[in-house]
């Protein structure tokens, strides 16, 4: 499977090591075509509890439907990864590594009475040159540097996570929330250096225009919005190696400045009012993290922490933001991470348990009691090889949201059962 569609290759390293190394491989003049990929889908069945059946928790990842009463949920859903089918072209010209890469992905979760309503998702367009001797640059829409390892690492990426209750969503959440932020698809001009003996790094300006404004604020231009001062700065630095006890260690940042601009009596939010502008505020983060295998037992440890970024989307301004005015901005601060554990037992079937969790502050001066105080993650699951291409997958998940205040609580439990194919 080809190295640079990074969400297959995360679950072909996952799952078995059975699992086919390569995708359909076409020579094709000077150009070596690698047509690569998965397909998967869950029938999930979730349970839902509240500690008041008015309860809100904003962020909260658990689902319950007080509305209606209804505690229970069904659906058949991809799973974390979405249906995939990528493009990879590769040539050396010049004594440079040259490749381009075109992905797009189709929808398994649709609730639509016609099942086709959903548009599918296109996460990857970029083009690559380099050499080992000097690395590599990349130019065009990929997976974000930053939590972008986190997410690799994540056992729910061959099966549901978080959110598989949820009947028609594009996917599932994973871990995404509960342990770590969603590095999300950027647009980007990234250099990663050769790998030194073990060490790596790699550098990018990203797409800074990706998010939305804080509640009460529009994102829109034509309604103030807010402007990017500069672009994103994401980064990560590495560690491999190999042995009986292998490895790696990382550790990523991210740095973002947003601008509300100036808006006009018609562009307020609310009631006229004479021009105003909005403050400017950061978000930033950085994280840790580790992954050492031994044998057949696979060990992850993980860590970051935020500012202005929230706990799931990374939607520059969304949750890590408190508007105390509408011209006012508070950043929010917050943390979490994961920890797992997987073993191969003798009939290659992968066993993993997973505990995640992240947390959000209030700002400075926030009374806001229903705001999400921390969602907390429990994940046990069965990753079976049927074959070298197909694995069969079964997961528990248990999902904690809290409010700021406690009398704000939802849970949700849910089995998953379903397959992954990756070609």
């Amino acid at each position: 499977m080809n190295n640079k569609i990074k969400l297959a290759v995360a679950g072909a390293v996952l799952s078995a090591a059975s699992i086919a190394n390569a995708g359909i491989i076409i020579p094709a003049g000077d150009w070596t075509l690698d047509i690569n990929g998965n397909v998967n889908a869950f029938a999930s069945f979730g349970k839902g509890e509240s500690n008041d059946t008015n309860s809100t928790v904003s962020g909260g990842l658990a689902n319950y439907d007080d509305a209606s009463g209804e505690d229970k949920s069904y659906g058949i859903n991809t799973g974390l990864l979405p249906a995939w089918l990528g493009f990879t072209g590769s040539t050396r010209q010049n004594d440079v590594d040259v490749s381009f890469t075109i992905s797009f992905q189709p929808n398994v979760s649709d609730n639509a009475g016609t099942g086709d309503s959903l548009t599918p998702l296109n996460r990857q367009a970029f083009v690559t040159f380099g050499d080992k001797s000097w690395g590599t640059v990349k130019l065009g829409k990929d997976l974000g540097v930053f939590a972008g390892t986190a997410i690799l690492n994540d056992m729910t990426l061959l099966g549901v996570g978080a959110g598989g209750y949820y009947s028609g969503g594009v996917t599932t959440y994973g871990g995404i929330g509960t342990g770590y932020i969603y590095p999300a698809w950027r647009g980007q001009v990234a250099y990663t250096t050769p790998n030194m003996n073990g060490f790596q790094a790699t550098i990018a300006i990203t797409n800074p225009d990706q998010g939305t404004a804080g509640t009460g604020v529009s994102a829109t231009a034509a309604n103030g919005g807010y402007y990017a001062e500069r672009f994103g700065i994401e980064g990560q630095v590495s560690y491999s190696w190999t042995g009986d006890v292998a490895g790696k260690v990382w550790a990523s940042a991210m740095n973002y400045d947003r601008n509300g601009g100036d808006r006009t009596a018609a562009n307020t939010v609310g009631a006229a009012a004479a021009a105003w502008g909005v403050d400017d505020y950061t978000t930033s983060a950085y994280d840790l993290g580790a992954t050492i295998t031994s044998g057949n037992l696979n060990l992850v440890a993980y860590y970051y922490n935020a500012e202005g970024a929230g706990t799931t989307l990374n939607a520059l301004g969304s949750d890590g933001v408190y508007w105390t005015s509408a011209t006012n901005a508070k950043e929010r601060d917050s943390d979490g991470g994961y920890l797992q554990a997987t073993y191969v037992i003798p009939t290659g079937t992968k066993l993993g348990v997973a505990y995640g969790v992240s947390r959000l502050d209030k700002a400075s001066g926030e009374a806001n009691s229903t705001l999400l105080d921390k969602n907390e993650r429990w994940t046990v699951g069965a990753y079976h090889p049927l074959t070298k291409h197909l694995n069969l997958v079964a997961e528990y998940n248990s999902i904690d949201s809290e409010a700021q205040s406690s009398a704000h609580q939802l849970e949700n439990d849910s089995f998953s059962i379903g397959a992954i194919l990756f070609f």
